[in-house]
């Protein structure tokens, strides 16, 4: 989804979709890592499959809504972001 996976998901895309994407995967691993929390405990609260959540952090996939309502209402906070910044100016 990126130029440099290896940047994923720290460096910002200027596609808005994939900026979104971007945005819920690093609040979900900020999550898991203030929490101490196992994708196989996430997986068991949340009743999302483990694969597509370490998918979801590795920007291997795109979550669908579902995915990112039951992942949202497990960990108590929001996901989806608010607002997202797009540099008009570049190409897409």
């Amino acid at each position: 989804m990126t130029p440099d996976p290896e940047a994923w998901p720290e460096t910002p895309s200027t596609d808005p979709a994939v900026e979104a994407i971007r945005q819920i995967a690093r609040a979900l691993g900020s999550t898991l890592d203030e929490r101490n929390w196992s994708l196989r405990r996430v997986t068991a609260g949340s009743r999302v499959n483990r694969q597509a959540i370490a998918d979801l952090l590795a920007g291997r996939s795109w979550p669908d809504v579902a995915t990112v309502a039951r992942l949202t209402a497990f960990a108590w906070t929001a996901l989806w972001p608010t607002g997202l910044t797009i540099d008009r100016r570049t190409e897409h």
